[in-house]
């Protein structure tokens, strides 16, 4: 299925520096997917704040993790039955092509194929396959190699899965409209607004930016890859830390786009949250060939060599880095070949597309991924959120989130009327929050 595939002329679209007003029932820290999904949810909400703004640090929405991205659509196939990424992406998933359609936004529910390239990875493709039932992907199911040629000739493996419930779109544009409604609805969204501090007062929260200071008497954390900090400046202390990771693309130069025809993954490895290097058409047309994962000393590195003394020290003095890169050691040293050596990636790229060639591949952008890793260097897996008073702190939300966005804006949005006392009556029907493990809301 495709729609709208016309040029994507607009990636964001500029929106106000200023405010109307110094103090809102809610400020929300992030103008990510995340953010601008929780606002539009909250505006829409039965009891909805009588005023509303987010606050983007950059000059522009979806300047991060929201706009550096492959842009896929996922399934939901990977994540363990019962966790709130497997509930929230199948949820979100279908919330987000419902809206795109209505909307207008382009997007292409084309399916992918998850390939098993060695036998020692048929027992974990018998297991996606496994999750994939359990999680309601009742059209995820096994293909022979005839049909796996024929959906992509140039295709590789032993043995593969046919996922069609995933698609590609672009995550910028859908936040932007996510944010023109927040607009129409009677929000405020302002750009290159940092918060650099935060100040409790009886009635709410004093939001310092270089600009002005805004007054809020609730927050909601979207901030991503700086989540942790702005949990810090609430006065928290969250038990896990933000580590970024860093993934770097190729391209398919545009005479070998052929090599591939929708999206073609690896059998990824359980024990990592990364999915390994893999093909992915984009809405725009290019094929994208990547990503590797390493971890970044900036959480803004999108340049190969960039260096923050701050993110850098925050990172090789939190014991959890060192834990989780000792317990992680034999993956990071195949990421690192893959980074330093072009062979090293084709070889492992072949086993995808056998016809792959070094020559294919041109260099491509960057993300940076907010990982959030515990003191024991435990990789965090699952999304996680910290309640404190009068705020609600997003702390994990790498992929599916954006998938997932307008699922995670209603279960956040359920979560801050009833914590911030907006409503007498919980506003959560069967299947909502009151279902979720209480854990799940950290104190």
């Amino acid at each position: 299925m495709s729609v709208g595939a016309e040029p994507l002329l607009l990636q964001t679209q500029p929106f106000a520096t200023d405010l109307p007003q110094d103090r809102f029932d809610i400020a929300i820290i992030g103008g990510g997917i995340i953010g601008c999904a929780t606002a539009l949810s909250l505006l829409q909400h039965p009891h909805r704040p009588r005023s509303l703004v987010v606050l983007e640090a950059e000059p522009r929405l979806a300047a991060h993790q929201s706009g550096h991205n492959s842009g896929v659509v996922h399934s939901g196939i990977y994540y363990p039955p019962g966790s709130l990424k497997a509930r929230l992406c199948a949820e979100g998933r279908e919330l987000l092509y419902r809206f795109c359609a209505e909307r207008g936004v382009p997007y292409e529910q084309c399916g992918k194929v998850i390939v098993a390239s060695r036998p020692a990875q048929l027992s974990a493709l018998a297991e996606l396959e496994r999750r994939a039932q359990i999680n309601g992907l009742r059209t995820v199911r096994r293909c022979s190699l005839e049909e796996l040629r024929e959906r992509e000739p140039h295709a590789g493996g032993i043995a593969a899965l046919v996922a069609a419930e995933t698609g590609i779109v672009d995550f910028s544009r859908l936040t932007a409209e996510f944010a023109r409604l927040v607009l129409e609805l009677g929000g405020s969204v302002a750009c290159g607004m940092p918060v650099r501090g935060v100040v409790r007062e009886p009635d709410g929260f004093v939001l310092q930016t270089p600009r002005r200071e805004v007054r809020c008497r609730n927050l909601l954390n979207c901030a991503g890859l700086h989540s942790d900090r702005v949990a810090r400046l609430c006065g928290l202390r969250p038990s896990i830390r933000i580590l970024p990771f860093r993934g770097a693309y190729f391209h398919l130069r545009r005479a070998r786009r052929d090599l591939v025809r929708h999206l073609i993954y690896p059998v990824p490895d359980p024990a990592l949250p990364f999915l390994g290097v893999h093909f992915t058409r984009t809405i725009a047309g290019t094929v994208e060939v990547g990503p590797n994962a390493l971890p970044a000393l900036a959480r803004h590195g999108y340049r190969t060599g960039v260096i923050s003394l701050r993110d850098a020290a925050e990172m090789l003095t939190y014991p959890g880095f060192w834990r989780m890169a000792h317990r992680h050691r034999r993956a990071a040293r195949s990421e690192l070949s893959h980074s330093l050596s072009r062979t090293a990636l084709v070889r492992t790229l072949r086993e995808l597309v056998p016809a792959l060639e070094p020559g294919d591949l041109e260099p491509g952008g960057a993300g940076v991924r907010a990982q959030a890793v515990d003191g024991r260097g435990k990789l965090i897996q699952d999304f996680a959120f910290l309640e404190g008073e009068g705020a609600l702190h997003v702390l994990n939300a790498p992929s599916p989130a954006a998938t997932a966005s307008l699922a995670i804006g209603r279960l956040l949005a359920d979560r801050a009327v009833r914590l911030f006392g907006m409503s007498a009556e919980p506003a959560i029907g069967p299947g909502g929050l009151s279902r979720l493990p209480s854990f799940m809301w950290g104190g």
